[in-house]
C-alpha cells in the first residue's frame, strides 16, 4: 500500500477528500513553496520536499513554488516579533543556489518550478480588497502567534495579516488539488483552500509535513543555528546528527529517509549508539555518497571516541601576525566575530588541545579546533 498519505504526514485536512482523491487515480496537481529567506536548505525543508517527490514519482504534476515575492514580506509563521523585510536583491541572491540544493532531493525532470513574484507583482489593489474580503480580522487575529504578539503588546503589521492572503492566491493561480506544507503553515494553506472554493476552483485538502528538531532540541531553524543543511560537508552533517536527542531518531528515520519502517523499528530496539550510527551514515549516504559516509563515520570515531582529529581535515597558510579569529572567519569556521567572542569566552577555540583566551590572540601554527567538530590545520 502506498506511503502517500501516511508516512511523514502529520495531518490531511480534510481526510475523506485527500483520500477520495487519491484513490480516484487522477492526476492531480500538488505544490510545495518555499521563500528563499535564506541561502541554504536543512533536512526540515526536505521532509515537503520528499513528499513533493513522492507524489510526483506516483504521476502527479508536482510544483515547486519559489516565494520570490512573498520572502520579501517575510512568512510571520511561529514568528515573536517582526520579520526584517528582504530587498529583491536579498531574494535573488538566496534563490540562485535553492534549486542546486533542491536537486538533492527533488528531480527537476519530473517537478516544475514556478515563482510567485509572476502574478503577485501584476495584482491591482481593487483584486487585493477582493481577496481580503473572503477573511475577516478575528480570523486573522486567532492565529496562535499573532494572539500571543498582541498579548504581549509586541507589534502585528498590517502587511503580516495579509501574508496568508498571497499565500492563499498563489494557490488559485496554481489551481491545484494538494498544498503541501508543515505544520506551522496550516493557517496559510487552508487560507488557499478557502479563497480556490470561494473562487470556483477545484477543492484542495492541505497535507501537513512534522516538524523537526535540530541539534538542540528547538525546531529546526536557520535562526537558532541548530540545522543540518543539505550542503553541509559528510564529517559535519554525521556529527550533528549524532548530537541530535535519541528520542528523535524515529521521526528522522520516518520523515528524512526511505528506510522501511519495520527496518526501522527492528533497528530502533537495538543498541542506541549503533541506530543513531546507522540514522547518520544513511543521511550522509543519501546527500553525498557510500564512501563519504563510510569516511565520516571513521572520523568520528577518530575524534570523539580515541581524541584524535580528522584524516579529512582542511588546512590553509595564514599570513604572519593575522589573529587567530580573522583566519577562522576567513575560512567560514566561524560565521562572526560576535561568535567568536562568544566561544573565546567559553574555550570552544582551542589550538592543540589548549583553548584561546583572547580574540586578539595571533596566529601561529598548529591544529585548531571550533567547538566539537570543526577543524583547521594552520600553517604560516
Amino acid at each position: 500500500m502506498s506511503e502517500l498519505l501516511t508516512r511523514g504526514v502529520a495531518n490531511l485536512i480534510p481526510k475523506d477528500l485527500a483520500e477520495k482523491k487519491v484513490k480516484t487515480e487522477k492526476k492531480m496537481r500538488v505544490y510545495w513553496g518555499i521563500d528563499p529567506t535564506g541561502g541554504r536548505i536543512h533536512l526540515g525543508h526536505s521532509i515537503p520536499m520528499r513528499k513533493l517527490q513522492q507524489f510526483a514519482d506516483e504521476g502527479h504534476h508536482a510544483i515547486l513554488l519559489i516565494g520570490s515575492f512573498t520572502a520579501m514580506i517575510g512568512d510571520p509563521s511561529d514568528r515573536e516579533s517582526e520579520r526584517n523585510a528582504l530587498t529583491r536583491e536579498e531574494v535573488e541572491k538566496n534563490f540562485k543556489t535553492y534549486k542546486e540544493q533542491a536537486a538533492k532531493v527533488i528531480d527537476f525532470d519530473k517537478v516544475e518550478v514556478v515563482y510567485n513574484h509572476e502574478w503577485l507583482e501584476k495584482i491591482t489593489f481593487e483584486e487585493i480588497l477582493q481577496l481580503a474580503s473572503n477573511f475577516t480580522v478575528q480570523q486573522m487575529s486567532e492565529r496562535a502567534m499573532f494572539k500571543e504578539r498582541m498579548n504581549k503588546g509586541n507589534p502585528v503589521s498590517v502587511h503580516e495579516f495579509l501574508y496568508p492572503l498571497m499565500v492563499g492566491y498563489d494557490s488559485v493561480i496554481q489551481d491545484v488539488d494538494c498544498e503541501l506544507g508543515g505544520t506551522d503553515q496550516e493557517f496559510n494553506m487552508l487560507a488557499g483552500r478557502t479563497l480556490q472554493k470561494a473562487l470556483g476552483k477545484r477543492e484542495k485538502f492541505v497535507l501537513t509535513t512534522p516538524l523537526i528538531e535540530g541539534t538542540d532540541g528547538r525546531k529546526m531553524s536557520k535562526s537558532y543555528d541548530n540545522c543540518v543543511y543539505l550542503d553541509d560537508e559528510p564529517s559535519d552533517m554525521f556529527g550533528k546528527m549524532m548530537s541530535i536527542n535519541d528520542n528523535l531518531m524515529e521521526t528522522y528515520f520516518e520523515c528524512c529517509t526511505d528506510i522501511p519502517m519495520d527496518e526501522v523499528k527492528k533497528i530502533l530496539k537495538g543498541d542506541p549508539r549503533e541506530a543513531k550510527v546507522h540514522l547518520a551514515k544513511e543521511i550522509v549516504r543519501m546527500y553525498h555518497s557510500e564512501k563519504d559516509a563510510d569516511a565520516a563515520e571513521s572520523n568520528f570515531t577518530k575524534v570523539f571516541s580515541e581524541g584524535g582529529v580528522p584524516d579529512d581535515m582542511p588546512e590553509v597558510k595564514a599570513k604572519k601576525g593575522s589573529t587567530v579569529i580573522d583566519v577562522l572567519v576567513e575560512q567560514g569556521l566561524i560565521a562572526s566575530k560576535s561568535e567568536a567572542r562568544r566561544l573565546v569566552e567559553q574555550g570552544g577555540i582551542k589550538k592543540d588541545d589548549t583553548a584561546i583566551d583572547s580574540i586578539d590572540t595571533k596566529v601561529e601554527e598548529g591544529i585548531y579546533k571550533v567547538g566539537k567538530r570543526k577543524f583547521l590545520k594552520i600553517s604560516l
